[in-house]
């Protein structure tokens, strides 16, 4: 569970929507979605306890520190550091006390499921985009966590890429794990995703994905 109380969040003196108040159930799967710059991975970042609301305050149903998990954009992550693809999908094992085998077996599976198969011990400046992503997407799946929080999930990623994506949201999603994924892509959110908050300045609106989508023009999203 996610509450939302009277939170307002942006830089100082200066909120970038009227105070939400929202309540996301367990097991639910949420977008949020809004223009550039509107705060949304800003409200993804305060709802992972990873930036500090202007006002109000955030509960959620599990620890921060062991029950969430949280995808950021990868254009945050320093492709300079030496070391490699498996490492680094490996690093969703954090906090985690597994055998060695059973660490094995799980992370060859996830390099499967995401397709890096072969990619292995290739440095992450060699990667591709796409690679990255789906890199950063099976560190996620490791974490085996309750809340996942996903900041444009869909970024980079080929038609392969969105398709494996949408499979493993939605067999999360099965598992009874709580989703809220930042995402342009209104058709893709139509498509997939039940609920979705709309940030804008003059506030927030949450209900019905398809039903907010078709009554906001696409000018006002981004």
């Amino acid at each position: 569970m996610i509450r939302c109380h009277n939170l307002s969040w942006g830089i100082p003196g200066q909120p970038l929507t009227a105070p939400l108040n929202l309540r996301l159930e367990n097991g639910s799967l949420t977008a949020i979605i809004g223009v550039n710059g509107s705060g949304k991975s800003s409200l993804l970042k305060v709802i992972a306890g990873l930036q500090r609301p202007l006002a109000g305050k955030v509960e959620l149903g599990v620890p921060r520190q062991s029950g969430l998990s949280f995808l950021p954009q990868q254009q945050h992550l320093d492709r300079q550091f030496p070391i490699s693809l498996q490492e680094l999908v490996a690093a969703g094992f954090w906090g985690r006390r597994l055998s060695s085998q059973l660490r094995a077996q799980r992370l060859e599976s996830a390099l499967e499921d995401w397709h890096l198969s072969g990619l292995e011990h290739r440095p992450l400046m060699a990667l591709s985009g796409g690679e990255l992503q789906r890199a950063l997407l099976a560190r996620l799946s490791l974490a085996d966590t309750p809340l996942l929080l996903l900041d444009e999930p869909h970024a980079a990623l080929d038609e392969v890429g969105q398709t494996l994506l949408w499979q493993h949201l939605h067999a999360w999603h099965e598992q009874g794990r709580t989703l809220v994924v930042v995402c342009h892509d209104l058709a893709a959110v139509r498509q997939h995703i039940p609920q979705t908050l709309l940030i804008r300045q003059s506030g927030c609106a949450f209900g019905s994905s398809a039903d907010l989508i078709q009554q906001t023009p696409h000018t006002q999203v981004a």
